[in-house]
């Protein structure tokens, strides 16, 4: 695949070897790590942070509310307002912004202004995150962008693995400012990193309101969003709530739920580099399984998750299929629109983004006024129509 994206001129020079190429490639994983870890984070010390802070835990939950959906504005917003700076430079400045507003929200006096700072986590997250998703078309070569995208995104299971619960268990143990100023030094690490094996990266062409909607003119590009929102925004509906879940419909002891939940982290890891392999074949077809899994496995639930067994064999075929989910997705993205991948790869993010918050918030309001069996009816249907949409783009050359 021979696309502007993928100019020389852009790319790594041809006489770069191909080591530095990935020692790239694992640098920018190492940022989407930081990336997921810093949005997640505040969720296993909302108790402390509310504590220290004198607020509630739900006012504290605006910690993670506030990063997801400044996010979802800043994906398309930064590299519009950037021009045509070169990339490099760019995931820099977001990364040293990374440093510094984790820093900041260590020191936090107070609560407005811990949530300013993670207003900046934003800010960087999106930014960060509409870049370096659609950056592996830029590193390696057209036939390893699948594998390198999946090992991009493995930074997002890594975190939820690994990132996460450190993060939590440093901050229960030494205080949640500690858990922050860690963080701040982990961004830095990742800095330095960037710094010594980046390449320069010129913007292949300024991001405009109008290449945007462009997009939405493309149908691979269009199909992409509608799957991206309604599997995302099902998946969070539904796994927001997945510990009462294993709990109540499966009879799961509740001091059991977080390994089992450190298992369906795992089996996303797995599934994401699966799905990796499979994407560099079939695209289409990859994606069109990932989606049908999620169909069954949340619904399945119902019928099948009510003993222990059930529950925790379903748990992991949820975590493998939605594993694969964000590698799919963006190698759809990327494949749609080989020539505007960074503006595709923009809405792309800024729709995931949103879906995270509203599939949470939605979910929340079915638990509280229907039954929890509703939120994995919705998962399973959304997944469903997303496999609608993504069938009919069956006859699209570029995705097969």
């Amino acid at each position: 695949m021979t696309t502007a994206e993928q100019n020389p001129a852009q790319a790594l020079e041809p006489e770069v070897p191909e080591r530095s190429r990935w020692m790239a490639v694992s640098a920018v994983a190492l940022g989407t790590f930081l990336l997921v870890t810093a949005e997640q984070l505040p969720i296993g010390l909302l108790t402390s942070v509310g504590s220290a802070l004198s607020v509630s835990e739900g006012t504290a939950g605006l910690m993670v509310t506030v990063p997801s959906i400044v996010a979802a504005f800043a994906a398309p917003l930064v590299p519009m307002l950037v021009g045509a700076m070169d990339r490099r430079i760019l995931l820099l400045l977001l990364m040293a912004l990374m440093t510094i507003s984790n820093l900041a929200t260590a020191m936090a006096p107070n609560f407005a202004v811990l949530v300013g700072s993670r207003v900046l986590v934003g800010i960087a997250i999106g930014g960060f995150w509409a870049v370096a998703s659609g950056l592996a078309v830029r590193l390696v070569a057209p036939a390893d962008v699948p594998r390198a995208t999946a090992v991009i995104f493995g930074g997002v299971g890594a975190a939820n693995v690994f990132g996460v619960p450190i993060g939590t268990l440093v901050g229960d143990l030494t205080g949640w400012r500690v858990a922050f100023s860690s963080l701040s030094a982990l961004a830095l690490v990742t800095l330095i990193a960037l710094l010594a094996v980046l390449p320069g990266l010129a913007a292949s062409q300024a991001i405009r309101p109008k290449l945007l909607m462009e997009q939405l003119r493309n149908p691979g590009v269009r199909i992409g969003i509608i799957a991206t929102v309604l599997i995302v925004f099902g998946h969070f509906a539904a796994y927001t709530f997945v510990s009462p879940a294993l709990q109540r419909l499966s009879g799961i002891d509740e001091r059991y739920v977080g390994p089992l939940l450190f298992g369906f982290g795992v089996a996303g890891m797995i599934g994401n580099f699966v799905a990796g392999a499979a994407l560099s074949r079939r695209v289409h077809r990859s994606v069109l399984t990932i989606s049908i899994a999620l169909a069954v496995a949340m619904p399945l639930f119902l019928l099948l998750g009510r003993t222990v067994v059930g529950g925790v064999v379903l748990l992991i075929v949820w975590g493998l299929a939605y594993g694969g989910a964000s590698v799919g997705l963006q190698t759809w993205m990327i494949k749609s629109a080989p020539k505007a991948v960074e503006a595709a790869s923009s809405l792309w993010v800024a729709v995931f983004n949103l879906s995270i918050g509203l599939g949470a918030l939605v979910g929340g309001v079915i638990v509280d006024t229907l039954t929890l069996q509703g939120v994995l009816w919705l998962g399973g249907a959304c997944a469903l129509l997303a496999a609608l949409a993504i069938w009919t783009a069956r006859t699209n050359d570029a995705l097969r």
